[in-house]
């Protein structure tokens, strides 16, 4: 099953989602909903069918799998949380090794560490990167990390979790939750019943998972150039392939695509006077002239880069709170469900492995983590 191409008012990544699942009817009851068909929502699907394959699994996307955060990331992949370790965490870069091979899915991934580069007078190291962006940008250090294609890993994980037995429904946005014993989530002009609900949230869905205030909804926005030659890539410094992303303002991460092209990332949007992101556009005023100032921004750090072609230009949700660690607790008005996101840019390795953290939670065979309550 292979999904067609389209065409989205936040533009286009340059990747494609070629999974589409097969039109399944929604059932009356399921044991678990998952609410989300990103990263989250299709990895903890697939590790609940693969942990109790005996109980069914139904999840719900608004629109198609990976059409928020998911398929619109630029595929950076980091070990902790946008606020660094957290107690009990574990180690996400492994886990999610794991995970991936035990789901069978193949993503591209690659681990050779990220570059934290910074304005700084002395860099820790012979930096391979030498820009002028706000002043002299060089690299002060490496933490774990690599990248990945988003859009096999979103496919991978849907076809994980339709192999394994899952039910994926597209185009079926919750509208709310009735929490009866147990609760009922209502779509437009139907229903599904279920013992337990997992919402996968991302900046579009505050109300519907509880979400109130601490929390801040924006467009971010990424490019990408033409593929780039192998001396051009030695030239700007990035010839090993390695992520990077500045650890002082103003911000500005990247990494290197199979195909030699570059992905550059930064600016970030909201919309105005609402917090529904829906109504923001690529082509609008403000994410306009925020993408065309990250690409004369680009032209400008390098010699080699001052004539590169942009190919691709795209945004994404992407959710942040207050304490920059990701929400994963009970819902406020019940315990037989769990809200899991608020990533902060950090989603691409968290989301897969909290999400079967997640799973094993819901069928009782772990504890939810301290740090991750919503304020009540």
């Amino acid at each position: 099953m292979h999904a067609p191409a389209r065409s989205d008012p936040w533009g286009n990544p340059p990747w494609r989602i070629d999974f589409a699942p097969s039109g399944a009817r929604l059932p009356r009851a399921t044991d678990f909903a998952v609410i989300g068909g990103g990263f989250t929502g299709l990895a903890a699907a697939a590790w609940l069918r693969r942990t109790d394959p005996a109980k069914s699994v139904v999840v719900l996307e608004a629109s198609h799998i990976g059409s928020g955060a998911s398929g619109r990331t630029g595929g950076m992949v980091l070990a902790e949380t946008a606020a660094g370790d957290a107690p009990g965490l574990g180690d996400v870069l492994s886990g999610l090794k794991d995970i991936l091979r035990k789901l069978e899915v193949e993503c591209d991934l690659t681990l050779p560490g990220a570059w934290e580069v910074a304005r700084a007078k002395k860099a820790s190291r012979k930096s391979p990167i030498d820009w002028n962006d706000s002043g002299r940008l060089r690299v002060t250090g490496e933490v774990p990390g690599g990248t990945l294609d988003p859009g096999k890993l979103v496919s991978g994980l849907a076809r994980a979790a339709h192999r394994l037995g899952a039910t994926i429904v597209e185009n079926h946005p919750v509208r709310s939750i009735e929490w009866r014993h147990p609760p009922v989530v209502r779509l437009d002009g139907t229903s599904l019943s279920a013992n337990r609900i997992l919402f996968a949230t991302n900046a579009l869905s505050l109300e519907v998972s509880g979400l109130g205030e601490g929390f801040a909804p924006r467009l971010t926005f990424a490019v990408a150039t033409e593929p780039l030659r192998e001396n051009r890539l030695e030239s700007i410094g990035l010839a090993e392939r390695k992520p990077f992303y500045t650890s002082d303002l103003p911000y500005l991460w990247g990494r290197v695509r199979e195909d030699n092209s570059v992905i550059w990332g930064s600016g970030l949007a909201s919309a105005p006077g609402s917090r529904d992101l829906h109504r923001l556009k690529i082509d609008a005023e403000e994410p306009a002239g925020l993408v065309a100032s990250l690409e004369a921004r680009v032209r400008r750090l390098h010699p080699e880069l001052k004539g590169v072609r942009f190919t691709h230009r795209w945004g994404g949700p992407i959710l942040f709170r207050e304490s920059w660690l990701p929400v994963f607790d009970w819902h406020p008005q019940s315990k037989s469900a769990i809200v899991l996101g608020a990533y902060a840019g950090h989603g691409v390795a968290l989301s897969s492995y909290l999400a079967a953290w997640a799973a094993e939670v819901l069928v009782g065979r772990r504890d939810l983590p301290p740090w991750g309550r919503i304020a009540r």
